[in-house]
């Protein structure tokens, strides 16, 4: 049997009254994958010791099943829980660790064939007899997840259970995970940092920043259609190129967006996207193109969609299978202030309902979506500005993918070719104006 969790309105607060959790919302289906994704200390951790019963909900309601659960002690949700740190006793052997709690839930059933099954299932049968300190790091995770698997819960919670293994260790436990929960058909809610990991496992991916629930879809909506700018900078390798911009309007000639130096021509006839463009006429922006948008390729080969622009080589790196090119191109960055930051706006808990207009209301509302600001755009495009003590300066502003047969070399000037079909427009706020959002806001929410 497995379950549906059900999160309304969850909150958690520490010290201070800071929440690390504010009022987040989520349903979860049963058999479904969902992965928490979100820098170290948004909160994620938390709302999976919530579900577990491991932290108490301040404010709001858990529903298991359609049930309210906040009351529920850990041992009345039938929920397993695979921690980072594996939690293996180490005086006892595999064995003994795996069907402890069995023999807790059923002292006097014998445990052995639930323990063989899942040892086959995961690979262990030769490591039952050995202690925790016989076993390497994978092996222990192994016995950690074979000691979850083997109660038959309705649900499994995953703490970062691959955080402290090696990276080759990582892929191939990972690949073991998403084969076993398919199997198994058990709900499944996974915490990780590494968007590799959520991109590979999740059916659906939530990514949380400052206690606040940015975005949940599917990975690949998430990464085609971020809603704000910290979602999208958050998610992809390399990271997306972020570029301070200017729509141009003119009644009588092409819309342009300015990047500093040099200019993207939007082609006529404009698409709808590029149209509701016109009302950002004069308005700073941040423009974001992934890597995969922009291709070294000469003006005359460029095809429906792309224009032109060039880049001066600044860095080369080289991965086997591509390169990593940064060009300069004569723009300016866009900052987007503190985005591994744990906490960049923290608010206090509320001690009563706030009165006001509805205006006021859905300013509150916009303000929990995005947890925080998470776009700085105050200073003139293209105006010289100095690193801050914050701020580290990466060699160009353009990062292009490139094969390893294309000739580079530091100082080269470069024809680039950017495909407007893949253009983010974000506002100075950070939220997505391009592509146009699928639906609009139902302000009666």
């Amino acid at each position: 049997m497995t379950r549906a969790i059900s999160l309304h309105d969850v909150t958690k607060s520490y010290t201070r009254g800071i929440r690390v959790v504010d009022r987040l919302s989520l349903d979860i289906t049963p058999g479904e994958f969902l992965v928490l994704l979100g820098p170290s200390g948004c909160g994620k951790s938390t709302v999976l010791r919530m579900i577990a019963g491991l932290e108490e909900i301040d404010e709001g309601q858990l529903l298991l099943d359609g049930e309210y659960a906040n009351h529920l002690p850990p041992s009345g949700r039938d929920i397993a829980m695979v921690f980072q740190n594996f939690a293996l006793y180490p005086n006892m052997t595999s064995r003994d660790n795996i069907s402890f709690p069995l023999r807790i839930e059923a002292p006097g059933e014998d445990p052995s064939p639930r323990v063989d099954t899942t040892a086959r299932m995961l690979g262990i049968e030769d490591l039952l007899d050995r202690f925790p300190a016989q076993l390497s790091g994978g092996e222990r995770q192994r016995v950690a997840m074979g000691r979850a698997i083997a109660r038959h819960p309705s649900a499994f919670l995953m703490d970062e259970p691959l955080s402290n293994l090696d990276a080759k260790l990582r892929g191939h436990l990972r690949a073991e995970i998403g084969r076993l929960t398919r199997e198994l058909g058990v709900t499944t809610v996974y915490v990780t940092h590494d968007q590799a990991e959520a991109m590979s496992l999740g059916d659906r991916v939530a990514v949380m920043r400052g206690g606040v629930l940015q975005q949940v879809d599917t990975p690949r909506t998430v990464y085609a259609l971020p809603r704000n700018v910290f979602v999208a900078a958050f998610i992809g390798t390399p990271r997306i190129n972020l570029l301070r911009g200017m729509v141009r309007a003119p009644l009588d000639g092409a819309m342009t967006i300015s990047l500093g130096k040099q200019f993207l021509r939007l082609p006529e006839p404009l698409s709808l996207d590029h149209q509701l463009l016109r009302v950002q006429q004069g308005r700073e922006i941040i423009v974001g193109l992934r890597s995969e948008a922009v291709r070294i390729a000469r003006p005359s080969s460029a095809r429906p969609g792309e224009v032109a622009i060039t880049g001066l080589v600044e860095h080369l790196e080289f991965q086997g299978h591509e390169v990593i090119v940064h060009f300069n191109t004569g723009s300016s960055p866009a900052v987007v202030p503190e985005l591994e930051a744990a906490r960049p706006g923290a608010r206090a808990v509320r001690r009563g309902r706030r009165e006001g207009t509805v205006i006021d209301r859905l300013r509150e509302r916009a303000g929990a979506l995005r947890g925080g600001p998470v776009a700085v755009l105050d200073e003139p495009v293209g105006g010289d500005r100095g690193p801050t003590s914050t701020e580290v300066r990466l060699p160009g502003d353009l990062v292009v993918r490139t094969t390893p047969d294309m000739e580079l070399r530091q100082g080269m000037q470069v024809p680039l070719l950017v495909d407007l079909a893949h253009l983010y427009v974000f506002d100075q706020h950070g939220e997505r104006i391009c592509p146009a959002p699928t639906h609009l806001p139902d302000l009666g929410e």
